[in-house]
């Protein structure tokens, strides 16, 4: 169908051609964005090695799961919906604004495969795809201005509100979409006018809306809307473009290849430094993150990438307790330090001391790794290496706050925390029935399975008798096993995770040594921090399993029988431990464990179980820290099992045991709730 408008490229305003200004808006357009994504880079260039070109081919899939598949966003349904909707259709006119873009240079442009009827079939996708945007920016507007989520607003302490931002991009969208509309549906009009018909026109979209709209205009009229729109549209384009590396929309640019470049395993910590062997860090002079350019090239990205959507603080617990942390704005701090110290104009803002202005102790100690922020970022942003490196520079520093002096203390002179004697590790052992013999694994006696007790289960009263029923579970399914007794240490979990990099590697070696030594063929843990340490810390061991998959897998054997529940009345519910679960992805195997059990009766915590659990705030040493806090994070969670119905809380981690007990005590809920491990639980229905 031939034009009856003149185009862009060949239209004239005050005797100039136009297309003088379709060659200027788009190179200035360029040229100011490649100097605000060099000035974006260049903390990047200074920052820290990182080591991100493994496994391309799983970075690729994850890249379009996450990124292109937007994965994540329907966990928070209505906004989710709304931003597919809008990252869809953005997809879609990306085509279309570079054809734009190449129209006003050349008339009648054409993409290379998008004429005939592959260019009709687009033309129709389009304008369907802009009229679900413009649905979905209302929406978006509406949300933000009237509705006005909880997870996006701004404390006082952070700054200010970051609405005006996010309306603006919609504003911006908006215009895009409508000017387009305008400019194809004056010509569609014209076409009327003329009688020429008006080709593949989709009824109750934007664009015939548009062209029905434009239908009594004249044909100058007609003239002057489609060149308006036309340029309109492309200074909208370039002003966004350039506006995008600002603020917190950055990461329309950046969450591709920051989803690509997104750690793979999970569990894990980043070493020190890439590059440099555990051998060379003693020649280091200085450990961890100290200043900003200490991060890696790969955090920073991290920080441009965040998408401001509150949705890792809305699932922090820290947060959720009133602790002085908040996920979202370490990433929105940063950022802001990143722009004021590398800005596109004016004097450098450079605020030393980094840590306690930018980032503040107390915030970086209240974090438990319990991963719920990583969990639920859309981008795939991490939070637990960035807090560990910056915990190593302040142990560094010495700057350890008061409560975990004494137990780290006591892990490098004892390897525990409770600065207990060595030769005591086994001592859980003399309250089980005479004829449980626990080996005590060495040069005398050898097995086929290492029982890892870890320092909670030897030495703290209550949790002993988790060690004791694990035994007798072991010994009920027939598996030859042993302990370490006073040859083993600290796994050295939350060592390592509280930035004690040299202690942790003290302790691992000597466990290492010892384990070899005894000669296992596997390892079994009741313990999730022990657990992940040995699975993910370590190296040269033999395999590792937590104890709810050896008894799920001896009950399929049948090397074990459970008896049917003698209280009928109880309800359970099962806490997913944040290492057994997020952290390793084990969470059917307890389920499959307790529902084994004939007559039992178990409910769910709906929207607080398997990957969105709420921690319950232990986690080695952090039962030894003493934070800020409206709230204990275990009460909150007996608060939710309550809420479900259930009146027994079965977990599966030592840890767990002990805050979640605590909770049910200092919330006036004895005799009404009780918690119990889930090997209790299993000894207890042995046949």
């Amino acid at each position: 169908m031939e034009p009856v408008l003149i185009s862009p490229a060949k239209a004239f305003v005050f005797g100039i051609p136009t297309v003088i200004f379709s060659l200027i808006i788009p190179l200035a357009g360029v040229a100011v964005f490649t100097y605000i994504i060099a000035l974006r880079l260049k903390p990047m260039v200074k920052a820290q090695p990182d080591f991100r070109f493994d496994r391309l081919w799983t970075r690729f899939v994850r890249m379009i799961k996450y990124a292109l598949g937007q994965y994540r966003h329907p966990r928070y349904l209505d906004a989710g919906i709304i931003h597919i909707t809008l990252f869809a259709g953005f997809v879609i006119l990306a085509l279309r604004s570079i054809t734009l873009v190449l129209l006003g240079i050349s008339d009648g442009y054409v993409l290379p495969g998008m004429g005939g009827a592959a260019g009709q079939v687009y033309m129709v996708l389009k304008d369907i795809a802009g009229t679900f945007v413009l649905i979905a920016c209302v929406a978006a507007l509406y949300r933000r201005l009237v509705i006005k989520p909880k997870r996006y607003a701004v404390p006082s302490k952070y700054g200010k509100e970051h609405t005006w931002e996010a309306v603006l991009v919609l504003l911006l969208i908006t215009g895009l979409v409508t000017c387009d509309m305008a400019f194809e549906g004056s010509e569609i009009a014209a076409q009327m006018q003329k009688g020429l018909g008006t080709g593949v026109l989709v009824p109750m979209t934007g664009t015939w809306a548009a062209a029905h709209m434009l239908t009594l205009s004249s044909m100058n009229m007609l003239q002057h809307i489609h060149i308006a729109a036309y340029f309109s549209h492309e200074l909208i384009f370039f002003f966004f473009l350039c506006f995008l590396p600002l603020g917190k929309h950055f990461h329309v640019i950046t969450s591709f290849p920051n989803v690509f470049l997104s750690k793979l395993d999970k569990g894990t910590v980043k070493p020190v430094r890439w590059g440099v062997t555990e051998d060379a860090l003693d020649d280091l002079e200085s450990f961890g993150v100290k200043q900003y350019e200490d991060f890696t090239w790969k955090h920073i990205l991290d920080f441009y990438s965040c998408v401001d959507c509150g949705r890792c603080s809305d699932n922090c617990p820290a947060n959720t307790v009133g602790r002085p942390l908040s996920p979202r704005f370490i990433s929105v701090k940063c950022r802001n330090y990143s722009f004021n110290k590398y800005p596109l104009r004016k004097e450098p803002v450079d605020v030393n001391p980094f840590i306690g202005n930018v980032l503040e102790e107390d915030e970086i100690w209240s974090c438990t790794t319990c991963g719920a922020c990583e969990q639920e970022c859309p981008v795939l942003i991490e939070y637990i290496d960035k807090i560990v490196d910056v915990r190593r520079g302040l142990v560094d520093e010495g700057m350890v706050p008061q409560s975990l002096q004494k137990p780290l203390g006591a892990l490098e002179k004892r390897g525990n925390p409770y600065g207990k004697m060595e030769k005591k590790r086994a001592d859980w052992t003399r309250d089980l029935p005479e004829n449980f013999n626990i080996k005590i694994l060495g040069k005398k006696e050898t097995a086929d399975t290492l029982y890892f007790v870890d320092s909670i289960t030897s030495f703290d009263d209550r949790i002993q008798e988790i060690g004791r029923a694990s035994a007798k579970v072991l010994f009920a399914a027939g598996i030859d096993f042993g302990i370490l007794g006073p040859g083993e240490r600290d796994s050295g979990h939350e060592v390592r995770r509280f930035g004690e990099e040299m202690l942790f590697m003290d302790l691992r070696d000597r466990n290492t040594e010892a384990i070899n030594n005894a000669g296992v063929a596997r390892i079994v843990t009741a313990d999730p921090h022990a657990f992940n340490a040995l699975a993910h810390d370590y190296r040269d061991i033999p395999p590792v399993e937590h104890i709810s998959r050896t008894i799920l897998k001896s009950l399929k054997s049948g090397d074990l029988r459970l008896k049917p529940v003698e209280n009928s009345g109880k309800i359970y519910t099962y806490h997913d431990p944040c290492y057994l679960g997020r952290h390793n992805n084990l969470y059917d195997d307890p389920r499959e464990v307790i529902d084994a059990i004939p007559g039992i009766h178990r409910v769910e915590m709906i929207g607080r179980c398997r990957d969105r659990s709420f921690c319950c705030g232990g986690g080695g040493l952090m039962l030894f820290y003493e934070p800020i806090e409206e709230k204990r994070m275990g009460q909150v969670r007996v608060e939710m099992a309550k809420a479900a119905g259930a009146n027994v809380i079965v977990t599966a981690c030592p840890f767990c045991m002990v805050n979640i007990e605590d909770a049910i005590k200092t919330s006036g809920l004895e005799g009404e709730m009780e918690a119990i491990d889930l090997v209790e639980l299993v000894e207890r229905h042995l046949v």
